[in-house]
């Protein structure tokens, strides 16, 4: 038997945990979709806020300005200078109290040569580098300087290296020679094409301890060392030019005492031709606002966390042209905001994947689109939202069923089945047929294929003509009711193709023209600030619509938030007038008139308090015999639902 072991689960997110909802992220585009958003800006705001169960990228930004904020309050970059000064300073100190002592002419002299070092600390301490001290507690302190300013050199250069020499022995410094040496052949190999990653793995065993980012390849070490490069150009930027000119200074004497100038200035060379991209003009840093006085290694560090974050803070805002989720860099995430934070980037990315994967969305990036199974969710979600709007369920413990029954008793006839029919299957004629087709497998069983299949023909009930008028004028989008009625328009549609499949059901749009609109066109149908309401050519549409179906029962359905304002002159243009103008209120009775003749009551939900809307809505129920309903106008499908529920029940019966 095999032997399995557990164990805590390192390195990723956790694999037991659930799927992501991605219906559920369908539907929270498709909301924005709905207000008017295009599905690519959808997407993207949908990422920037996260679902309910994902941190999205505005979090993680504001976290990431958090911890900028951290950094700048963390202390000021002129540490080494103040530090050295005071070493300095002691130093001096306790040589003239040794000196103050001894009388002889020569304590005269050194004590001259102490009052004429320059203010400058760095030509100071170079003038003091030959010095002959007599007080051992000052030529300790000197020494404590200069051991100092070796370590802080090296770890601006070298993150940790100021705690890797903190014994500060000969051999110590002997073995960052050898390491630098190494680093910069191993350089030069890759430049020549002959490195290999055998080579950076001898070379991390044996200086692995130098770098504590555990860099995995020569490229990553090079990313590493070249930003703390730029980060250090940064430091000198932003002092003072006094300030600057000191440490500068302070920074050779280091180095050349140490004996590592020549192998310093070969890898700055190397680092600088790797990475030309980097900053090296050594822009000025932003502002430090702390009180502590950080040493070189720490104000290096600080500076460098500072524009890797200002670099992530600007990936994660996407604020650029053709920004995406790759162009995130998952180390950067890591290093500033730790696992848990690339556990959050990866599900977004996992969300954007799945939303293409499972054929929801299609197309660039900049021109994304809804493929037709994400426009069928939005509907089905419309129409669930929709109906939880209603008032009271259809019956007393009424549930929602997903299946539906036969159309009707069957005749004895039959018929070729296709996709979507909801006749019964005739079991016999299908087994006869691929019986007859000779499908049989290599077992001797009969193999069913779609083309075998036959339906019972059913006696037809009686169906629907449906016509659902939307107003989409301007006033629409300033009374914010536009994405009300996209969705009821959505909720009926998705209701008529899923439960009452024999029905022909027509959306039509109007403004200044109408038109007829298909789900996927509704989608993504976009405000127009145009003029007028012509609900006369709306009327035109459904009636051909319902002359298209005359078996069918008419039911006309109605949602605006305006009396019209503009009709089809014979030309075909659409005539606009405000205050209405009595052609066009002519034009539409008579349209109204053509539609009570053809037996179509219509229901007119008015979505608007509107004296002059009013008149005309009861003088089009008067002349129609329809009726008039004034639902909550940000959410009408409810009402509309209802309506058409009742008025299918009583074509029915």
């Amino acid at each position: 038997m095999e032997r399995f072991r557990y164990g805590p689960y390192h390195g990723g997110p956790d694999p037991l945990a659930p799927p992501y909802d991605v219906k559920g992220a369908v539907d929270e585009l498709g909301r924005d979709i709905m207000d008017g958003a295009r599905p690519g800006r959808a997407l993207r705001d949908l990422l920037r806020r996260g679902t309910q169960d994902t941190t999205g990228l505005d979090d993680l930004l504001r976290r990431v300005q958090q911890r900028r904020e951290a950094i700048r309050d963390r202390g000021r970059l002129d540490g080494t200078l103040d530090r050295v000064r005071s070493l300095l300073d002691r130093a001096i100190g306790q040589e003239r109290a040794e000196l103050f002592a001894d009388p002889s002419d020569d304590a005269r002299l050194r004590e001259t040569e102490l009052d004429s070092l320059p203010s400058d600390t760095s030509a100071a301490v170079r003038r003091l580098a030959d010095y002959q001290w007599r007080s051992a507690a000052a030529r300790d302190t000197f020494e404590e300087l200069r051991d100092l300013l070796r370590r802080e050199v090296l770890d601006s250069r070298f993150q940790g290296m100021k705690q890797a020499l903190r014994d500060g022995s000969p051999e110590d410094y002997q073995r960052v020679r050898a390491m630098l040496d190494a680093l910069n052949d191993m350089l030069d190999a890759d430049a020549r094409g002959a490195h290999t990653q055998q080579d950076f793995d001898r070379f991390m065993a044996e200086y692995g301890d130098f770098f504590p980012d555990s860099p995995r390849d020569l490229d990553e070490l090079v990313d590493s060392l070249a930003r703390r490069a730029a980060a250090g150009q940064r430091l000198l930027n932003s002092l003072t030019p006094e300030q600057r000119e000191e440490l500068h200074g302070l920074i050779e004497q280091a180095t050349a005492q140490a004996g590592m100038s020549q192998a310093l200035d070969r890898l700055s060379d190397a680092l600088r031709a790797r990475r030309p991209d980097l900053d090296w003009s050594g822009g000025e840093a932003e502002p430090m606002a702390g009180t502590e006085a950080l040493g070189m290694g720490d104000a290096t560090t600080a500076l460098q966390e500072l524009a890797d974050l200002a670099e992530l803070e600007t990936s994660l805002d996407q604020g650029y042209a053709g920004a995406g989720l790759d162009d995130i860099d998952e180390d950067a995430v890591r290093r500033a905001l730790g696992r848990p934070a690339v556990d959050d980037l990866a599900r977004l990315r996992a969300i954007e994947r799945e939303l293409r994967e499972q054929g929801y969305l299609r197309g660039a990036r900049n021109r994304l689109q809804l493929t037709p199974k994400a426009v069928r969710r939005l509907g089905e979600t419309a129409l669930r939202e929709v109906c939880a709007d209603l008032a009271a369920p259809e019956r007393p413990g009424g549930r929602p069923t997903h299946g539906a029954g036969t159309s009707g008793e069957p005749t004895g006839a039959t018929g070729t089945w296709e996709f979507g029919d909801e006749r019964p299957i005739d079991a016999v004629r299908t087994l006869s047929n691929a019986v007859a087709r000779g499908s049989r497998g290599a077992d001797g069983r009969i193999r069913i294929r779609p083309d075998d299949f036959e339906a019972a023909e059913t006696e037809r009930h009686d169906a629907a003509a449906v016509c659902l008028l939307v107003d989409l004028s301007y006033s629409m989008v300033l009374r914010d009711l536009w994405g009300g009625a996209k969705q009821t328009a959505m909720a009926l549609h998705s209701l008529i193709t899923t439960r009452f499949p024999r029905d022909a059901v027509q959306i039509v749009g109007f403004n200044d023209y109408a038109r007829e609109l298909a789900p996927e066109a509704l989608t993504g149908l976009q405000p127009e600030p145009v003029q007028g309401t012509n609900l006369q050519h709306a009327l035109l549409l459904a009636r051909r619509h319902l002359d298209r179906h005359p078996d069918f029962a008419p039911i006309v359905l109605v949602v605006t938030d305006g009396e019209p304002t503009a009709h089809l002159e014979r030309d075909g243009t659409a005539g606009f007038a405000w205050p209405p103008s009595p052609r066009t209120t002519e034009a539409t009775l008579a349209e109204v008139d053509r539609m009570t003749q053809r037996g179509a009551a219509l229901s007119i939900f008015m979505l608007a308090d509107d004296p002059r809307l009013e008149a005309f809505v009861n003088q089009v129920a008067e002349r129609n015999g329809g009726r008039v309903i004034r639902p909550d106008a940000a959410r009408p499908g409810g009402h509309v639902i209802s309506d058409f529920l009742g008025r299918r029940r009583r074509a029915a019966g």
